[in-house]
């Protein structure tokens, strides 16, 4: 390659999808995330380079026969690099960038990473404004208060957690996709089971995973989430329990608060119920919830939290996977067998008769 400024720049995911076993010239922005030396089998060293920005990442092997050995080898954690190649889909080991050049990003470049590609931010934007918006409409003044306080003081880490480790939503601001997305589908279900408390399960759904604040947040700089001593002790289940009610209790000292002991129901049930859903969303014991739902809202909030999360692995295979045969996805992790591509809606049918009061009307000779 003569001048790499050259190239088009692409994202991991949009690497994956479009590099095949002929080698395509494009750049990519990543951070190094992390990098081990190892040896063959026949005991010459190679260095394994995990990159990643912020939709995916990969893992770079340089062998020592690369002429960017040396360079890589020299590569420290958090490094912000450019990596233009020749990228070639290898099957088994993935996409492996071939005659590799390496510079490293200027501020400007960073700043631009860390906030994703442009689709993955705008994106993420709009899913927190829905998440404000949906916020702004539960009419419980004591639940309201406690949401807004939530976003007040924790907004800015919010935005940057992950919804898990690896399963689904394993990216920087992916709880803030996967809180939007179970809202909206929470709100529907409301619509429709109208004994529901709404108020209940948007606050259940935005507390659900807010331990994960101190689980699976990434650093202001980077995209690789550090384990963190809070977490790894308590989970983020206990975490998010013990956040709500440190928050309750400060929603319960403001001026506000003595209004509302005349509501009904009292202040301290609204407190346990959701406390409930945040304890049992994982929705059985073996999977980490200290108690079973046992609330009509507490049973939708379990099984909206397990659709969105399996909705996300699918995205995630259908995107990435490999297409074993036509319409068959070979599986992925965590999903137990391969996947099939879903049936397209139907096509090429004329539009639907519109249905005018005439039509409504019942012919006089079928009146007996």
């Amino acid at each position: 390659m003569d001048d790499a400024s050259d190239l088009d720049l692409l994202t991991l995911t949009q690497l994956r999808q479009i590099a095949g076993p002929s080698p395509q010239p494009y750049r990519a922005h990543v951070q190094v995330d992390n990098r081990i030396e190892k040896q063959t089998a026949g005991g010459a060293p190679f260095l394994e380079v995990k990159l990643a920005d912020a939709g995916d990442s990969m893992v770079w092997r340089v062998f020592d026969n690369n002429p960017l050995f040396q360079d890589a080898r020299q590569l420290q954690r958090g490094s912000f690099i450019e990596l233009a190649a020749h990228w070639v889909d290898t099957g088994k080991y993935g996409i492996e960038p071939r005659q590799p050049q390496i510079r490293f990003l200027d501020e400007d470049e960073k700043q631009q990473l860390l906030s994703g590609d442009a689709d993955l931010a705008e994106r993420q934007r709009a899913d927190y404004a829905d998440i404000v918006a949906f916020v702004e409409s539960v009419r419980d003044p004591r639940l309201k208060s406690l949401c807004s306080l939530f976003l007040e003081k924790h907004s800015e880490r919010f935005r940057r957690t992950a919804a898990a480790r690896e399963n689904h939503h394993a990216r920087r601001g992916g709880l803030v996709e996967h809180v939007a997305q179970m809202m909206r589908t929470a709100i529907v279900i409301a619509g429709v089971y109208r004994t529901l408390n709404q108020d209940l399960l948007i606050t259940g759904v935005l507390f659900h995973d807010c331990g994960k604040l101190w689980e699976n947040t990434y650093p202001e700089t980077g995209f690789s989430q550090p384990y963190q001593l809070h977490g790894e002790m308590l989970g983020h289940i206990s975490l998010g329990i013990e956040l709500v009610n440190k928050l309750w209790r400060d929603v319960m000292d403001r001026p506000e608060a003595s209004a509302w002991t005349l509501l009904e129901p009292a202040s301290d049930l609204v407190r346990m119920h959701l406390l409930h859903l945040i304890a049992s969303h994982h929705g059985q014991y073996e999977f980490g919830s200290p108690v079973l739902p046992k609330t009509p809202e507490a049973i939708i909030l379990h099984h909206v939290d397990n659709i969105d999360a399996k909705m996300e692995m699918l995205r995630r295979g259908y995107e990435n996977g490999k297409e074993l045969a036509p319409g068959i996805v070979e599986r992925f992790r965590p999903w137990p067998v391969n996947v099939l591509l879903p049936l397209p809606n139907v096509t090429g049918l004329p539009e639907p008769a519109v249905v005018n009061e005439e039509m409504m009307e019942t012919p006089k000779d079928l009146i007996s």
